[in-house]
């Protein structure tokens, strides 16, 4: 054999053996992933991940599921400070001030640059976008509002009419009395549940909105939770339960509720659209999705996670996390994510693939959520997120329980978050 063949023999062989070391040797993600709903979110999430990997073998992505929104981030910024943060992670949204703070992620906008990189996050729906210092630094992918779910049947038997959900405080309470059925061993069905624990903030934002009011600066640095229409708004909350008896007293648990819902024992609820799905498998009756019934306006808060990059991860897998957040919130894959799921897709042309029309026309109360966005507010979202959080979260609690009067609670609540935000006003 020549020398000059055997060069060439020599060169090919390396050249294969290469290709094969990076085929055997994908660029390694670990991304983490909060599941806050019922259903079977984490098949869906792991179905589209090894979808991606069979389009791209050249990156290897581990979901780890970290528990709900909390305690997702407590756990990522854990792991940053400790130096081991997962590349990609599903965070709530609200948390976007806390991690730039703690210095954890990049901006999306820095990743995705040129006209075309621009043009790609502006085809988000502009409610799920959140602009800080100029920036959008999470890319919206599992993403809700709080809407109203109601039983068909229950409002049959109850002699209201089953298409027309209640439109205001006052019809929730006349229908509720009408639903709340009591018999030898109790209540059998309650008239509604309005989850209060563990994440009862969010609820209480979406009946704040449609009393008027709004939780927060829009800038991170202070709240507004004590003010005479919060109070009023809790008062409501707390009266449902304790005076008008349509719901079940004290604090109602979120991750029970849909199952109240699905088995029956409560003939309304309300919570995320993120549930679409679960109930839609699961209730043995036909039910609807109303937007929140008003006080004086429409309104609900957003809600749910993004897609954030770490700023530990090398560039070789900033580059690979984009490629799967590019793929991920595709139309096609947005529409499959929420059809599978009922989380709202999260751009325009998710809605005009084919299978999403075809869907919507099996399945319109999907289509509610998506119209609310139209009256809908950024979720409560500040500096220190999970203690402003948990502090009024306290305050709906205690309040419901009648462990203090609303405004005690909403007092209190607002002098924690005030001493909690002081150093970034």
């Amino acid at each position: 054999m020549s020398a000059i063949r055997y060069s060439r023999l020599a060169s090919v062989f390396m050249l294969c053996s290469a290709a094969s070391a990076f085929a055997a040797d994908p660029v390694k993600l670990q991304m983490y992933y909060p599941i806050a709903v019922g259903g079977k979110v984490s098949h869906t999430v792991d179905a589209l991940v090894a979808d991606f990997q069979k389009q791209h073998p050249e990156v290897s992505i581990q979901p780890v599921y970290t528990g709900d929104y909390a305690t997702t981030v407590t756990k990522a910024l854990t792991a940053f400070r400790g130096g081991n943060a997962p590349q990609l992670a599903v965070i709530g949204d609200i948390e976007a001030y806390s991690l730039i703070d703690a210095g954890a992620i990049v901006a999306a906008s820095d990743l995705a640059t040129g006209d075309e990189g621009k043009k790609w996050i502006d085809g988000f729906y502009p409610a799920f976008l959140r602009h800080i210092d100029g920036k959008v630094w999470g890319v919206p992918f599992q993403r809700s509002t709080v809407v109203m779910y109601w039983n068909k049947q229950a409002f049959e038997k109850a002699g209201l009419n089953a298409d027309t959900p209640p439109a205001n405080w006052q019809q929730v309470v006349a229908f509720s009395k009408k639903l709340t059925i009591n018999d030898a061993n109790g209540v059998s069905q309650w008239g509604i549940e309005i989850p209060s624990t563990p994440n009862g903030y969010w609820n209480f934002q979406g009946l704040s909105a449609t009393n008027g009011g709004r939780l927060d600066n829009g800038k991170g640095t202070a709240v507004n939770f004590n003010t005479p229409g919060n109070v009023e708004t809790l008062q409501w909350l707390t009266d449902l339960g304790q005076k008008e008896q349509v719901s079940p007293k004290g604090a109602i648990a979120w991750g029970t509720t849909p199952q109240d819902f699905i088995s029956g024992k409560t003939a309304m609820m309300i919570t995320t659209t993120g549930n679409l799905t679960n109930v839609r498998d699961n209730a043995t009756f036909p039910f609807g999705v109303a937007m929140l019934p008003e006080k004086t306006q429409r309104g609900s808060p957003t809600g749910g996670g993004n897609l954030y990059v770490f700023k530990n991860a090398s560039p070789e897998q900033q580059k690979a996390a984009m490629e799967f957040i590019r793929w991920v919130t595709s139309p096609e894959q947005a529409a499959r994510w929420s059809i599978a799921t009922g989380y709202v897709a999260t751009s325009p042309a998710a809605w005009e693939t084919p299978v999403m029309k075809d869907y919507v026309k099996q399945v319109p109360q999907a289509l509610v959520a998506r119209e609310q966005l139209k009256y809908a507010q950024p979720e409560l979202s500040t500096y220190n997120s999970v203690q402003i959080q948990d502090a009024l979260n306290h305050a709906v609690e205690a309040a419901v329980t009648q462990a203090k009067t609303p405004a005690e609670a909403l007092k209190d609540a607002q002098q924690q978050a005030d001493r909690l935000l002081k150093a970034y006003q």
